[in-house]
């Protein structure tokens, strides 16, 4: 299942696609302000040497991970190298409440196993999850 969210992204005057799943994924399930995420981001990727990260195009794991940890996220691996996919974003696989799905090269918001993006990310059921933020 799918819903529709920017994550506030529109309310804050930004237009237009981007790769802001991070950003919008971080609003979605913290209910923090997208402006306030996107700043946050933007300043903790302006002070690394991680090529190429900005909220506007993509963050890499090693800026965002710590960013979560600090809001009280806390990591739950599903996959292993060479285990397989055993849970795909589709209803019933992931755990009901609030969480943030790490799927390939894309983060996703997911209330109570729907969607929460600017498009549907699940690929028809067949979406491999690699694991899931929650808050206690």
């Amino acid at each position: 299942m799918f819903a529709y969210n920017d994550g506030g992204r529109e309310a804050s005057g930004f237009k237009g696609s981007t790769g802001d799943c991070v950003c919008r994924a971080i609003a979605i399930a913290a209910g923090r302000d997208y402006q306030t995420v996107y700043d946050e981001l933007a300043y903790l990727c302006s002070m690394t040497l991680t090529a190429h990260s900005h909220p506007r195009t993509g963050i890499h794991k090693s800026i965002y991970r710590p960013y979560l940890e600090e809001l009280g996220f806390e990591w739950h691996p599903i996959m292993k190298i060479g285990s397989g996919t055993t849970v795909h974003l589709m209803p019933g696989e992931l755990p009901r409440g609030v969480l943030i799905a790490r799927l390939s090269k894309h983060l996703c918001a997911v209330i109570d196993g729907v969607a929460h993006d600017t498009h549907d990310p699940s690929r028809g059921g067949t979406r491999c999850v690699y694991g899931y933020w929650t808050r206690p």
